[in-house]
């Protein structure tokens, strides 16, 4: 169990660079978590227990504001991993985690994170430019929440979710997963009835199609060159 625990630790982009002895040591210290599909990893507000890394299933990352709407942040998908941010700060959990699909997870508890960062500034470096990667791509999507359409931004999610959970053939992308229109509203902070509408107007357009609740992208490049010219007229205005 420790080998594969190990073994979790290197796939993940986090330790790439680490060197054996940090990796095992902090396979030493970790161990599986199991969460049935429905079920809460954590709450935003909760006290850091660690690091989480996907090994199977599917996490949705989330928050909600004050009158209960919701808002999807991310889909943690195999060797993904997720918790980081409070397990750097001490500050309570930022966002909400629950399990979409039945989901095991690899945690690396607090004590063992910060061991190993105080012995391997290497390791720590890496971290650091790791997390740096995800707050500018962070800041390209939140140039998408400024600039683009809820058209275009309904685009840009369904080809970036097609790229995991579909299957391409050619130009044509069919997705594995059944993705509601209240999931996708989530995604993009909109309501489920302006997705209906802007799902319909895709599938008008030729672009996407709606088969017993699976959606398939007929043609992935002339979604993608939709979203890039929407976001080139939205930056000259």
């Amino acid at each position: 169990m420790r080998l594969g625990c190990v073994e979790a630790l290197r796939r993940c982009y986090l330790f790439a660079d680490a060197d054996t002895r940090s990796v095992e040591q902090l396979g030493q210290a970790s161990h599986v978590v199991r969460c049935a599909a429905g079920s809460s990893l954590f709450s935003a507000g909760d006290e850091s227990d660690g690091l989480y890394i996907m090994r199977s299933g599917l996490v949705r990352i989330w928050v909600a504001d004050t009158e209960g709407r919701e808002l999807t942040l991310a889909l943690m998908e195999p060797g993904d991993p997720f918790g980081e941010i409070a397990l750097l700060d001490r500050l309570p959990r930022s966002a909400s985690a629950t399990a979409l699909e039945d989901t095991i997870c690899l945690l690396t508890p607090v004590s063992a994170m910060d061991a190993a960062l105080e012995q391997n500034l290497r390791l720590a470096r890496h971290l650091i430019e790791q997390l740096c990667e995800i707050l500018r791509r962070n800041t390209r999507e939140l140039s998408g929440y400024a600039f683009l359409s809820l058209d275009s931004r309904l685009a840009q999610k369904l080809y970036d979710l097609a790229l995991a959970h579909a299957e391409i053939e050619g130009k044509t992308a069919r997705f594995t997963r059944r993705f509601s229109q209240t999931e996708l509203a989530q995604m993009l902070g909109a309501t489920r009835e302006s997705v209906n509408k802007r799902l319909a107007a895709l599938a008008h357009d030729g672009l996407v199609r709606q088969d017993d609740g699976y959606v398939t992208l007929t043609d992935l490049a002339a979604l993608e060159a939709r979203v890039r010219k929407s976001f080139e007229l939205a930056v000259r205005r």
